[in-house]
């Protein structure tokens, strides 16, 4: 959902919350309590803003936990949007739009169908995941028949040995190149990093069937992290297991994004470094049809 004229983009926004999250765990590792609750403050007011960024009405209007209207950055609003703005048809948002709010939401390479949950679980509407399966040759199309004009593209996930298409794996052009990355062992990092990203934004929707199938499937392949009864969790435990295990992959994932980002950078032009190299001549040797890397 496009910000309004000079409100800071869904990306700044993530790039802030992201450095207020690390000034929150350096203040509490060197005893600042009064520094980390400062910065716990500013956090939660970028994380409204991105919230009425990409979610719009949605957000504002879902009642919290405590039965009030959620936060916003201006200082909390009781009542609901006006009726003419919750009234909007949800079928005039375009797929792309959709697919890329709820990229927005997950922030890392994601599936159709992990797409499509996340929509319906915090988005209004559906989105099949069928309505995916040409969305990225769309969008390259596009793109090369006139670059950037679009202010983002949907485009493949590379991959971190032959910088080809990741099948099935769709990301936000504007994300930096290592986040568009997948390595060997990116799709585990990547799938944690959507399940802290899922059971922050839980919170807006404690009781939603879909959020809570949602945050069982994650919590189902993440050692610790379904503490209650089966088909219900705790986002905050969510949050610590996937921390924890994110933290013993993290930064070798992170070393092996970089060497294929620079690889990247010196070997492809702008179109491969959004959708993929080119493979022809790999089919070639193979024998493979010219028809399996349209993916």
């Amino acid at each position: 959902m496009p910000s309004s004229p000079g409100a800071p983009s869904p990306e700044e926004l993530e790039a802030r919350i992201a450095a207020l999250r690390t000034a929150v765990r350096r203040a509490m590792a060197a005893g600042d309590r009064q520094a980390a609750r400062a910065h716990r403050a500013e956090l939660r007011a970028a994380e409204g803003a991105w919230d009425e960024a990409v979610l719009g009405d949605t957000a504002l209007s879902e009642p919290a936990p405590d039965g009030t209207a959620g936060d916003t950055p201006s200082g909390g609003r009781s009542a609901p949007p006006p009726p003419a703005r919750a009234a909007v048809p949800r079928g005039l948002v375009p797929v792309r739009e959709r697919v890329h709010q709820a990229l927005t939401l997950i922030g890392a390479p994601a599936a159709p169908k992990l797409i499509a949950s996340v929509y319906a679980a915090f988005l209004p509407g559906q989105l099949p995941a069928a309505r995916l399966t040409s969305l990225r040759r769309d969008e390259e199309r596009s793109f090369r028949s006139a670059p950037y004009a679009r202010p983002y593209y949907l485009c493949a996930a590379l991959t971190a040995d032959l910088l080809a298409p990741a099948r099935g794996l769709l990301t936000v052009s504007t994300w930096p190149l290592e986040q568009r990355i997948s390595g060997p062992l990116s799709a585990r990092t990547d799938f944690l990093t959507a399940a802290i990203r899922i059971a922050e934004h839980a919170g807006r929707r404690p009781d939603s069937p879909d959020v809570q199938r949602l945050l069982w499937r994650f919590a189902a392949n993440i050692p610790g992290a379904a503490t209650g009864a089966v088909g219900t969790v705790e986002p905050g435990a969510l949050i610590a297991a996937a921390r924890a295990e994110l933290d013993v992959h993290a930064e070798t994932d992170r070393r092996q994004r970089r060497r294929a980002a620079d690889r990247a950078r010196a070997q492809l032009d702008d179109a491969g470094r959004l959708f993929g190299a080119r493979l022809r001549a790999m089919r070639s040797a193979t024998g493979t049809t010219d028809g399996e890397d349209d993916r």
